[in-house]
Parts: structure tokens; sequence; C-alpha cells
């Protein structure tokens, strides 16, 4: 058995990774550590398993949870795209071969995999916000093309859709059975990964899937910033963190020795090495079994994996501390924030309009609304996954709404920034959705200092 079987098959031995499962809603010290799996120290390779999220047995998860006198209103999804085949080369080697056509009798499997891709071939006649409509509509290439979702990725989708169907469609009734197209918002980037996880998804989580109900929208940006895409002031926030990223590496000799020994090995210059960013190819060969490249020179092996994802790691930890990404993060997260709680505000009027919204995105989606909404312990985005909003209603209190977030199955309610101190003064499981709004209306810019109060200021304010 060689050393990547060794790792993979670790992941089968746990039963339900720390990602999925979690700390209970009791617990609220931190929101990912599972004492019996998780490693006493930060193990690269275990954070890299958990990244590649591969499907295996089924998951535990929190959303959905309320006592029996709230009714949910509403839920508002937002996920990363599943597992892609990768969007850099490492040059002079051999790329991976990863087989993108979908069959049904190949691991991973999903009872739906099957009636999937049928479906999907059958929907040339769908129609989504151009240029949505050029895309196809599942992968099928037998050597995967760059950046091109795989079956693993489908699976996960299909998984999420599943999960999120037996919670809020046939426990919670979200969706009447005669569900109509304007019930459903979607919404992704025009990239085929984000499109086709979105329809994986969905055709997990619809009872029928229609193409006359499925209408994608079109989103050209990856913050989902809509019309509000120009903010000066978070393009310098991510300047300055950019910076910071630089400086960090600089100062660590053991990445920088370990990058000109992989450079000497496929014999190009260092510099053009780490421009081919090499783990991104890198985790590929590890979430897929496929042995690292090897030359005449040498082979990339487990070592130099483990120093590049050592590093990324100190990155994210560093990120944290020194807050640049924080401020990038509240400007680059308002817009769609504000939307959500525009939809979330509708709904409680009684509207039966988008009560349940898809945001198929991107790690750089994600990243942000989670470090903007104060998760700063939560991992970093993983392929699958996924962060929800749900809406609801107290029956014995018909004007009280509240809000639960989940992330990957967790309840982080509590760990946010605008909620982390509710449950110490109410006994309610969930946090009012007036919180949630102050956030975003007011607190997201008192976070950023200054005397902002709405978005375009923040974006445009001098002598930062």
């Amino acid at each position: 058995m060689d050393v990547l079987t060794a790792l993979l098959l670790l992941v089968h031995l746990i039963p339900v990774s720390t990602a999925k499962n979690g700390a209970s809603s009791k617990s609220r010290k931190r929101i990912m550590p599972d004492p019996v799996t998780e490693p006493p120290v930060t193990d690269p390779v275990y954070e890299a398993l958990l990244y590649c999220n591969i499907p295996s047995v089924a998951e535990r998860s929190m959303e959905g949870h309320a006592p029996h006198h709230f009714k949910l209103v509403s839920v508002h999804v937002f996920i990363r795209h599943g597992d892609r085949y990768p969007l850099y080369v490492i040059p002079k080697t051999k790329r991976p071969e990863i087989d993108c056509t979908l069959v049904a009798n190949r691991k991973p499997y999903h009872p739906k995999l099957e009636a999937f891709v049928s479906h999907m071939s059958k929907g040339s006649g769908a129609s989504f916000e151009s240029p949505l409509n050029s895309l196809p509509l599942y992968p099928n290439h037998p050597l995967c093309e760059m950046g091109e979702l795989t079956q693993t990725g489908v699976v996960q989708h299909l998984q999420n859709g599943q999960l999120l169907r037996d919670i809020y469609l046939k426990k919670h009734k979200l969706l009447p059975n005669d569900w109509s197209a304007d019930q459903l918002y979607l919404e992704t980037t025009g990239k085929s990964r984000t499109l086709q996880s979105g329809l994986a998804l969905l055709y997990g989580f619809l009872p029928d899937f229609d193409w006359k109900k499925i209408y994608f929208r079109h989103q050209p940006s990856a913050l989902f910033c809509s019309g509000s895409c120009y903010c000066p002031v978070r393009n310098q926030y991510l300047e300055k963190e950019q910076r910071r990223q630089y400086l960090l590496r600089l100062k660590n000799s053991q990445l920088e020795k370990t990058y000109g020994e992989m450079a000497k090995i496929v014999d190009v210059p260092t510099k053009q090495l780490r421009a081919a960013n090499p783990i991104d190819s890198m985790l590929c060969h590890l979430c897929h079994n496929v042995s690292f490249p090897c030359t005449r020179n040498g082979c990339v092996d487990m070592e130099h994996f483990k120093v590049i994802k050592t590093h990324q790691i100190e990155d994210e930890r560093e990120r944290r501390e020194k807050k640049l990404y924080l401020g990038y993060s509240l400007l680059g997260a308002h817009p769609i924030l504000n939307q959500t709680i525009g939809r979330m505000q509708r709904a409680t009027e009684g509207r039966k309009e988008e009560l349940f919204a898809l945001y198929s995105a991107h790690d750089v989606t994600l990243s942000p609304v989670l470090s903007a909404l104060g998760l700063s312990e939560a991992r970093f985005p993983r392929f699958a996954a996924r962060l929800i909003f749900e809406l609801w209603q107290d029956r014995e209190k018909p004007n009280e709404h509240s809000v639960r977030i989940l992330y990957n199955g967790v309840d982080v309610t509590f760990h946010t920034s605008f909620c982390q101190d509710h449950h110490k003064r109410s006994p309610k499981p969930m946090c009012p959705l007036e919180n949630l709004v102050r956030f975003v209306k007011r607190d997201m810019f008192v976070a950023l200092g200054g005397s902002s109060t709405n978005y375009y200021d923040a974006c445009h304010r001098e002598g930062f």
C-alpha cells in the first residue's frame, strides 16, 4: 500500500470528520474540534484530507434543528463548488490522469448519479441568464480539463442536496408540493464547475427536477456584489493583505528551500515554479490518490507537500491576527449579506417568493463571508463547503423572527460577532433577526473604524 492510499484510508477510519460534525450546540468554545479524531497539533496532511472532503459515510448535521413551536420560513445556502481538476499545472510534468466523465458504478458512487446524468443530457432546453446558457451542464471529458468538476465534485453536491432535502423539504415542508420557479433564487458565477455544482445540489434537493422551474442568474463577480462592486477601500485592504502574505513567505526559509528543490526536480527557475501554484495540483494528487509527479531529476514528494501546506495554515493563522483580511471581508461580503437580509425581511412580511436561495460560488466567496461574520475559527472552505442561513418564526409570538447560521452542518450562530453573547441572556437556541440586520446595516461599518455609516462612504473614505 502506498503512502497516499494509507492516508486516504485514514479518512474512512474517522466516523464523522470534525469539519462535518464539530462541537455540539452546548460546547461553544471552538467550532470544529473533536477530541476523539482531531490531532493534538496541526497536521498538514489531516487538514488537506478534510479539505478534499472525500465522500464516505453519511454525515450528521445540525441543519433544521429548532424547538417544535418554531416554523422554518426561508433558507439561504452558499456553497463552494465541489472537487475540481487543478487550475494550474506543475511545469514540465505529466498532468494527473483523472477522468471527468460520470460513471454510475465507479467510486465515489451516489444512487442519483445515473439519473442526474440522464436528466442533464436532456437539459438542452434549459434557459439560464447569458452567458450561462453556453456552459456544459455536467462534466464529460475523459481527461479532465483545467478547473473542471470531477465525479467526486458532483457526488459531493448530490449528497448536500439529499441532506438538505431530507431536512428542509421532508421534515419542515419549506416548499409546497406544487412549488413554483419564483420560490427559488439561484445564482452562480460563469464557471462550469459552479453551475454544475449548483445543478447537482438542486437535483439532490428538489423532489421533481423540472427544467421549466430552474433559472440560474449569472453573477460576474466572485464576491457576488452585483451592482455594488466598485469599492476602492476594499481593494486597498486586499493590496495590504497580499503584501502581508508576501512578507510572511519571505520569512519562511524552509518554504524557499522546498520550492528550490522542487524547481530543480522539474528543471525550471524557482520563480516559475512558485507562480505555477504547485499546491493546487498537489492537492489534486492527494485527493485522488495519484502519486506526485517524478522526472529524471527525482520526485516531488509528501515532505514537499507538508512544507507548503503547513505554510498555508500559518498564513491563515496570521491573516486572522493581522485583521487586514477582515477589513477586506467586511466590505467584500457586505453586498451579498445585504441582499440576504433583504430577502429575509420580505419573507417575514409573508411573501412567498425566494424561500430557498442558492449561491453557487468559490472559496474566495465563502472565505470573506465567514471572516465578516466573525467566524475566525472556521476552517478554510473545503470542496463542496456549505454555509447556510435559516430564518425561523416563533409560532407563539408570530412577530418574532430568528436566524441560525450553520457551516458544514455545524451550528455556528453563537460564534458570530453579532450574536456571540446572546445565548447568555436568552434561552432560545437562535439569534434575533434584528441582530443580523443591525450588524449588516450598521455594525459592519463600525468594525471598520472611521465614521462611515453606509457601504458607499466606507468604500470611498479618504486617508485610509
